[in-house]
């Protein structure tokens, strides 16, 4: 059995092929569109092959002779579903065995604005012919590491998720449980709503970066449109400022409140503390 990783060279998908590899049942291939970035792991004895989601005959080649695959979910905002879908069609035309996507909690009903694309992947796999599993990440806590700093400088987490729980895991829990449901057996049909242990408001959260930093943070509460402000006055461009205020919103609202123990059945652990990981984080 082979399986393979998309987006190989990202945060994630190198996450999961160094998981693939300490796993060590399966050869491992990992398509990127730059193979000079992950070239250390070619010599490690991945076999790495290059393809964009945007080129069906790349991926064709990709796909050759894999029996699994990861499909990690672009950054292309407004041509991903086209993008995933193009994967999805070269994965049928491979007869993959299990293609695995990475989606967002509660996809077909979450109202955010960076779930739609998501909705409509998930949307193009149903009707697909390939077997597929869906793993629906909450938020990775290294979201919040772009702000960080700041934060620790400031004494002060800025946010709109008022007192809203966000389930939030390290990249590595996530990117270790990808790589179980690529290794083992019955996840055919399955959707996994994926959320670490730690269930934290904002206010919690600022908590915690006080814990990794040893220097004190509060968390203020803003209107969506004013954190949205101050986003755009941190140097992200106007629609990406408003997807992550409205992000913040969904979080008030409960949509990334994961409780479902999804992610520790399949890692077979608790989720790594979240003051570990800001720690990390701040070294």
């Amino acid at each position: 059995m082979t399986v393979a990783v998309t987006g190989a060279s990202g945060h994630l998908g190198r996450l999961v092929v160094e998981a693939l590899l300490r796993d060590g049942s399966t050869p491992v291939v990992a398509i990127v569109r730059d193979p000079q970035k992950i070239a250390d792991l070619a010599e490690r004895g991945v076999d790495v092959r290059q393809a964009g989601y945007d080129d069906p005959d790349a991926l064709d080649r990709a796909l050759d002779g894999v029996d699994r695959v990861l499909l990690i979910s672009g950054n292309q905002f407004g041509e991903r579903v086209a993008q995933h879908t193009n994967v999805i069609r070269a994965a049928e035309r491979a007869g993959v065995k299990l293609l695995a996507y990475t989606s967002i909690p509660r996809a077909t009903e979450n109202p955010l604005i960076l779930a739609q694309e998501h909705k409509g992947t998930e949307a193009v796999l149903a009707e697909s012919t390939v077997p597929h599993a869906v793993l629906r990440n909450s938020w990775y806590w290294e979201n919040y590491f772009g702000g960080l700093g700041h934060a620790v400088e400031t004494g002060v987490l800025h946010g709109a998720a008022d007192a809203g729980r966000v389930a939030g895991a390290a990249r590595a829990d996530y990117a270790e449980a990808a790589a179980r449901v690529l290794t083992t057996d019955g996840h055919e049909g399955k959707v996994y709503e994926l959320g670490g242990d730690e269930r934290l408001t904002y206010a919690e959260l600022a908590q915690v970066i006080s814990e990794a930093s040893g220097k004190p943070v509060r968390y203020e509460n803003l209107p969506q449109a004013d954190y949205s402000a101050v986003l755009r006055q941190a140097g992200l461009d106007a629609g990406y400022a408003a997807a992550l205020a409205d992000a913040d919103a969904g979080i008030a609202s409960g949509i990334l409140d994961v409780d479902s123990g999804d992610l520790q059945k399949l890692i077979g652990r608790p989720s790594t503390p979240a003051v570990e990981v800001f720690r990390a984080g701040l070294a």
